[in-house]
């Protein structure tokens, strides 16, 4: 989703300047422009302005930028609602926080593909020591998707066997640390050895890869005569149609990403009475990311949350990591733009 609406945009600071990542005109990456003399946000009244030390690069992004997302921001803006950094300054009704506290954002106003962003206190959430900016950068969108998908689209339980299809990116690290820590039997898959690997350090149970042939074999004998439960599936295109038939007896598929269509047979739901649900973090009640907030929040304090980083980009190499999060051979943890 776009962090820019005009209607929401606060006012500029006439004598300060930053660089930021805007967006001039719809296309592809190469419409990612690094500019250097950008006004600073305001906070106002109820903003809280922060210094961006390390920026989270979501897919939906890439659909923002091209200009093929649901909703289309004003030209010019800057991308982005994940990031991570220290507060600069707040707005004169906000008392929740202060100058110099560290901080990651879940909404921005102004977009987190800059030296400085402003968002609304109740989307701005305090970090840890023991996490870094980068780690911080990681937490919104994927973690809150995560806990969305598992929880409260897929209604897993204690005790039930949970797959992570795909379980190598942001999402499904975080759906497979909910998982683990919530007491489920958690398998995971990856395009890589080193994604395979790095879903096992994640926490998952078991791990396969889904580039190798006869792995829905290997989930399948894994699973037992019992199945799946729950499948968090990030590439339905794909694997839709596979997964139903690894389906326990009123087993759940929670939808997180697809790229097209794709042709199932409404018998593999029939007979095991399975439901299909699809996730969009957009249309969750202030209730719902209540509750999720404070599932990372707990996650963080007992230290089993652990958001891992992949690739990491300079800010002005922004174009090339929208290239890699589209095009990239695996994913490998969160991507990230570090900037200065």
């Amino acid at each position: 989703m776009s962090s820019v609406l005009s209607r929401l945009r606060p006012l500029y600071q006439a004598t300060r300047t930053m660089k930021a990542i805007r967006v001039h005109q719809f296309g592809g990456p190469e419409v990612l422009k690094f500019d250097s003399d950008v006004p600073v946000p305001n906070p106002g009244n109820t903003g809280v302005l922060v210094r961006v030390k390390a920026v989270g690069i979501n897919p939906v992004e890439t659909y923002v930028r091209a200009g093929t997302y649901a909703l289309k921001p004003n030209l010019p803006f800057i991308l982005g609602n994940d990031g991570a950094g220290v507060i600069e300054e707040v707005g004169t009704d906000v008392k929740k926080f202060k100058k110099g506290d560290r901080v990651f954002t879940t909404r921005s106003l102004t977009g987190t593909y800059a030296e400085f962003t402003v968002a609304e206190a109740a989307f701005v959430h305090p970090l840890p020591e023991a996490l870094s900016f980068k780690q911080g950068a990681s937490l919104g969108i994927p973690y809150l998707t995560a806990y969305r998908a598992l929880i409260q689209r897929g209604h897993a339980k204690p005790s039930e066997t949970v797959l992570v299809h795909g379980a190598s990116g942001g999402v499904g690290i975080g759906a497979v640390q909910f998982a683990r820590a919530f007491g489920m039997r958690v398998f995971g898959t990856a395009g890589t050895e080193e994604g395979v690997k790095l879903v096992t350090k994640a926490g998952a149970h078991l791990t396969f890869n889904h580039r190798e042939e006869g792995y829905l074999d290997k989930i399948k004998d894994a699973a037992g005569d019992h199945g799946i439960d729950v499948i968090v599936e990030n590439a339905s295109h794909i694997n839709l149609g596979k997964d139903l038939p690894l389906l326990a007896r009123g087993g759940r598929v929670t939808v997180v990403g697809s790229r097209g269509p794709i042709e199932i047979n409404p018998r593999d739901t029939m007979s095991r009475e399975a439901s299909i649900s699809g996730v969009m973090l957009g249309l969750a009640s202030e209730a719902d990311l209540r509750e999720a907030h404070a599932a990372i929040q707990a996650g963080m304090e007992s230290g089993w949350l652990q958001p891992i980083v992949g690739k990491e980009f300079p800010l002005e190499k922004a174009s090339e990591a929208h290239r890699e999060i589209i095009a990239g051979s695996g994913a490998l943890g969160k991507l990230v733009l570090n900037v200065p």
